[in-house]
């Protein structure tokens, strides 16, 4: 399967956002992708007077509208990051949409571990997801997502590998500053080998963020990486080659659910859902 990551410098306007979204979904279909990922907050970037409860939505609201028409117009999947705002809840989700080529939503997912380190505090303005991320089967591979500070929780990622995903997507705003960047590729290529499954993240660019766009195999080899400018990041999934990394090296199998519990059963029934 032909991904792409599109790694781009967001703005705080939905609308430049949407337009962004339109051409680089226009360029992932020529090049033959099945699924465009744009990176966390890719709604809008919160900064001075535009805070994520400024621009929130209910999830049929008009930006999710609106990439759905683009996924329509393109044929592709698209996972976005978006500012959810919830029924009778005054806060607002952090919250990643997987949209199908038909334009049906097809999953979302709440980011579950807020960053509430390093002098940002998201808590301030975001509400924790109470719910594990959902596993989608997009052609022969069964995926599974996570939002940026997820990445430093391995326990997400092992029952994600329990329930039977097969490659994480990792959408991220995940900042700049001194040992980020290197936290960042050593975190995706871990969660890579630890869990024999492709991890993929995107992240956004920009004076604030570190870019590094990067999938790693299963085997944690680097199959792709970005620098620190905008760019669409291409990188094929090939399920043979996971099966053959997962032959090799049956970590999975060998975990001891005798001594320290699991979260998944080893033989877990494949999720429902279909793209």
């Amino acid at each position: 399967m032909r991904i792409a990551l599109a790694q781009i410098a967001g703005a705080r306007d939905p609308a430049v956002n949407l337009q962004t979204a339109a051409r680089l979904c226009s360029d992932a279909a020529a090049r033959g992708a099945r699924l465009i990922a744009f990176p966390e907050m890719f709604m809008a970037l919160p900064g001075p007077g535009s805070a994520p409860a400024a621009v929130a939505q209910p999830l049929d609201g008009a930006f999710v509208r609106a990439l759905e028409g683009i996924a329509r117009s393109t044929g592709v999947l698209i996972a976005a990051g978006v500012w959810e705002r919830i029924a009778d809840d005054p806060g607002v989700a952090n919250t990643l949409v997987l949209i199908a080529p038909d334009g049906g939503l097809l999953a979302h997912y709440r980011k579950l571990h807020l960053f509430d380190a390093l002098e940002v505090r998201e808590s301030a303005t975001m509400r924790p997801g109470s719910e594990r991320p959902p596993i989608v089967r997009v052609d022969d591979l069964r995926l599974g997502f996570a939002i940026c500070y997820d990445l430093r929780f391995p326990e997400l990622f092992r029952e994600l590998a329990l329930r039977g995903a097969e490659a994480v997507l990792v959408a991220a705003a995940w900042y700049a500053g001194p040992l980020k960047e290197d936290h960042w590729l050593t975190l995706l290529r871990a969660r890579a080998i630890e869990n024999t499954c492709f991890v993929f993240g995107v992240n956004q660019c920009g004076l604030r963020f570190s870019g590094r766009s990067a999938g790693f195999d299963p085997f944690g080899v680097l199959q792709a990486g970005a620098g620190e400018d905008p760019c669409l990041l291409e990188l094929n999934l090939d399920r043979e080659r996971l099966l053959t990394v997962r032959r090799k090296l049956p970590a999975l199998d060998h975990c001891r659910g005798d001594l320290y519990p699991l979260t998944a059963p080893l033989d877990a029934a494949h999720p429902p859902g279909s793209a």
